[in-house]
């Protein structure tokens, strides 16, 4: 049953990562035929990274009253409404108001999965976990080439995505009572009232995670979407080297979680955030020193990519022991919205930086995400270190 439940688990966060790259693979034949100028995906991508926000704030209070299996059913059976409300829309405006549901659910379900895991399965089902996500962002990109040229349009793309959805939904809630046999184990149903926002803040080392993951997201989210364009307009490197190693970058998240499942539990959380930050800036320094050759500034994109591997996943899953299994519930929830945070509103930001003064301060920009990174999580080691010899 152990075994079960984990497979339904990877399951659901391969379809977590499958609707998170449909958007982009499909708007560019999207705005033409809904008759919206190109930037509006930008709308379409807020208001969802909005109501993630909303949904990781409120899991606490949601999971210990209906419980992970629960929230996690309800959660993927709203973004299958979302999807297929998506696939059938024929305006802006009704995209616009699905994506109000399909981030509620994403969020709920990203929140309470990770809490889980982390509570209950070891690290390296949290680095396969993650790895999982990944599978599911590099698919559904195929599910959207495949109805555009097939001629089935981008809405088949959407419909299709929302009917695996709605098998893991009736797989979800057919597997509720392997969720209840864990109960005895786990606080996230003890006490129904959860934490306030300020009494989570108020949790020693809880403000240094969170901008460690707001610095991560940040970083991660800024090194994908712009890699391409600094590499074409700064460095000088054709389009199709940089777009191949653009995808490379997240290619190298994705192995790099799968490895990293083999030496988690050798390693532990705290030295697999560290080392991964570390290989992050030095892959950076490999983007953004002036070397004559090309190779370098590309193999430095995989080499961030693969330090990112091991950052979220890690920090995840230390959060019970940072904080306490009774309010890991709530920390994750705020983890997850300042990572919203962070991978919403810091790309646009660099974009602004680019558009008017100069694309070459993307490793910058990268370098003091990595660096805010670095100092955060140490701190928060140094403050457990004291916590712990007092």
């Amino acid at each position: 049953m152990y075994s079960l439940l984990l497979i339904i688990i990877y399951l659901a966060f391969i379809s977590l990562g499958l609707p998170d790259s449909l958007l982009g693979s499909g708007w560019p034949v999207m705005y033409g035929e809904l008759g919206v100028p190109m930037s509006y995906a930008g709308i379409i991508t807020m208001i969802i990274s909005g109501g993630t926000i909303v949904s990781s704030l409120l899991s606490d209070k949601m999971t210990r009253r209906l419980g992970a299996g629960l929230v996690t059913a309800v959660s993927v059976l709203m973004t299958a409404v979302a999807l297929f409300g998506f696939s059938i829309s024929n305006s802006f405006i009704l995209l616009c108001l699905w994506a109000i549901p399909y981030g509620l659910g994403a969020g709920g379900v990203d929140a309470a999965l990770n809490n889980y895991v982390a509570l209950h399965y070891t690290s390296r089902h949290m680095s396969w976990l993650h790895c999982f996500w990944g599978v599911g962002t590099v698919i559904s990109p195929y599910i959207m080439s495949f109805s555009l040229t097939r001629g089935f349009g981008w809405g088949m793309g959407y419909r299709s995505v929302a009917v695996v959805q709605m098998v893991l939904t009736v797989c979800l809630f057919l597997s509720l009572p392997l969720w209840s046999r864990r109960k005895t184990d786990s606080p996230e149903e003890g006490n129904a009232r959860g934490l306030s926002l300020p009494q989570v803040l108020k949790i020693g080392g809880v403000k240094f995670v969170l901008l460690t993951f707001f610095g991560y997201c940040a970083l991660e989210g800024t090194a994908g979407i712009w890699a391409s364009s600094y590499l074409v307009q700064y460095r000088g490197i054709d389009s199709e080297t940089a777009a191949m190693f653009a995808s490379l970058f997240y290619i190298g998240i994705t192995a790099g979680r799968f490895l990293g499942g083999f030496i988690s539990e050798r390693l532990g959380d705290k030295r697999l955030i560290r080392y991964g930050i570390v290989i992050i800036i030095a892959g950076v320094l490999l983007v953004g020193i002036p070397f004559d050759a090309d190779w370098p500034g590309l193999f430095g994109l995989i080499v961030i990519g693969l330090g990112c591997a091991p950052v979220y996943p890690s920090i995840i899953h230390a959060t019970p022991d940072n904080f306490g299994k009774e309010n890991s519930q709530a920390v994750i929830g705020m983890q997850m919205a300042s990572a919203y945070v962070g991978s919403t509103f810091m790309p646009p930001l660099f974009g602004l930086i680019a558009g008017n003064i100069s694309i070459g301060f993307y490793p910058l920009f990268l370098l003091v995400f990595a660096v805010l990174m670095l100092v955060m999580s140490e701190s928060l080691n140094r403050y457990k270190a004291r916590r712990k010899a007092a």
